[in-house]
C-alpha cells in the first residue's frame, strides 16, 4: 500500500543519497526504478521466528523463475507502445550494474545538466556493433541522476536483425532509429539518446578511436529545432577500447547481414570467449544543454542554423572527449 502522508512520492534513494522525486507505482511505496528496494524493506523479519532458511528461499526463487518462465512462454506479460517490457528489464538490471559498478566502473559527470522532467536529446559519441555505450548511458542517468529517468535509445535498424540480441534490445527498451520515432518520443517528452555518427561510428578502425566521423546531414538538430527540445552533448570514453578493431570479417558480416564484425585481438582467435569485452575504465560526461526552443528563425535559414548547431554539437563532444583523455593514465585503470 502506498503511504498517503508521501503523497504518493516514491520512497527510494537515488545513488546519490537524494530522496526520488518520481511518483510511485500505484499499489507501492517506490517507482519502478526503485522498486526493487521496496523489495529489501519488505524483507522477512529475522526476529519473528518465521524466517526462511537459505534452502527454502532457493526453493521459492526457483519456484518464482519458473513461474515467471511460464508467463512468457505463454505471452502473459505487458509491453508499452514501443515494445519495452517493464518487468523483464528489472529482473535483468542486476546484470547491468554490476557491469556499470564493477567491470566498467563507469565515472559520471555532468549529469545535473539533464533536465528533471520534459523533452531533452541526448547526442553521443558511438563505438561498436553492440550498443553497449547505449546501455551504459542509460544506466547513468537511472543511477546517478537527481531525479532518474528513463532513457529511450535509438538503435540502428541493423542491430535489430541480430539474433537474440535484437529482439531482447527492443523488449530492455531499445527503439528503432529513425527521425519519425525521435520526433514521436519527443512529443511525448521522453528523454532521447541518438548516436549521429551512425554506421560510420561503429565501423571506425582502432587507430581512428576517438576521433569522432561526420555527424550525417544534422538530422537530430532538425529534429530538435522542430520538437523545440534542447541538446545535450554527451562524451563517452572507454568503449572503444572493448574491443580493439583491427580489421573487418567479411564474410562473417555478410552471413550475419551486418556491415562489420570486428577482427580484434581476442577474436576470433579464442572463439566465444574473444567475444568478451574489455574491462576497460568509462568515462561519461554530459555538457550543458543546447537550448533550441527558443531560437528564432526564418525557413530559408534553417540549413545554415542546422549546420551550425550540429558542428557546435560535435566540437562539444569532441573537445570533450580530448580533455578526458589527457587527464586519462589508464585504459583499464583510469
Amino acid at each position: 500500500m502506498t503511504s498517503k502522508g508521501f503523497e504518493g512520492k516514491c520512497q527510494g534513494v537515488t545513488a546519490k543519497g537524494a530522496q526520488c522525486k518520481n511518483k510511485a507505482l500505484e499499489g507501492h511505496d517506490y517507482c519502478a526504478l526503485h522498486i526493487d528496494q521496496e523489495e529489501a524493506a519488505s524483507g522477512p523479519d529475522l526476529f519473528a521466528g518465521n524466517a526462511e532458511t537459505p534452502s527454502e528461499q532457493c526453493i521459492e526463487a526457483f519456484k518464482e523463475a519458473m513461474e515467471f518462465i511460464r508467463r512468457r512462454r505463454a505471452g502473459d506479460y505487458e509491453i508499452d507502445a514501443w515494445g519495452r517490457d517493464d518487468e523483464l528489464t528489472q529482473r535483468l538490471m542486476f546484470i547491468g550494474r554490476f557491469i556499470y559498478k564493477y567491470y566498467w566502473r563507469v565515472t559520471v559527470t555532468g549529469v545535473e545538466n539533464i533536465p528533471a522532467e520534459g523533452r531533452c536529446l541526448l547526442v553521443a559519441n558511438h563505438s561498436g556493433v553492440l550498443p553497449y555505450d547505449g546501455a551504459m548511458t542509460v544506466l547513468a542517468v537511472q543511477e546517478e541522476h537527481p531525479q532518474p529517468r528513463l532513457v529511450r535509445a535509438l538503435v540502428l535498424s541493423l542491430v535489430f536483425k541480430l539474433p537474440v540480441t535484437g529482439p531482447l534490445l527492443l523488449r530492455l527498451g531499445g527503439v528503432q532509429a529513425s527521425p519519425e520515432n525521435a520526433e514521436r518520443l519527443l512529443e511525448q517528452d521522453e528523454l532521447v539518446l541518438v548516436f549521429p555518427e551512425g554506421i560510420k561510428g561503429i565501423g571506425k578502425p582502432f587507430s581512428k578511436r576517438y576521433q569522432l566521423a561526420r555527424f550525417g546531414r544534422g538530422g537530430f538538430t532538425r529534429t530538435a529545432l522542430k520538437t523545440k527540445s534542447p541538446i545535450v552533448p554527451v562524451s563517452i570514453v572507454g568503449a572503444e577500447e572493448i574491443h580493439p578493431k583491427i580489421g573487418n570479417i567479411k564474410p562473417l558480416a555478410s552471413l550475419i547481414g551486418i556491415p562489420y564484425v570486428p577482427l580484434t585481438p581476442t577474436f576470433p582467435w579464442l572463439g566465444p570467449l574473444g567475444l568478451i569485452p574489455l574491462p576497460t575504465k568509462w568515462h561519461i560526461h554530459f555538457d550543458a544543454p543546447i537550448r533550441l526552443q527558443d531560437l528564432d528563425h526564418r525557413p530559408s535559414e534553417e540549413p545554415l542554423l542546422v549546420s551550425k548547431v550540429s558542428n557546435q554539437v560535435r566540437d562539444t563532444i569532441q573537445r570533450s572527449i580530448y580533455d578526458i583523455l589527457k587527464k586519462r593514465r589508464s585504459v583499464f585503470f583510469g
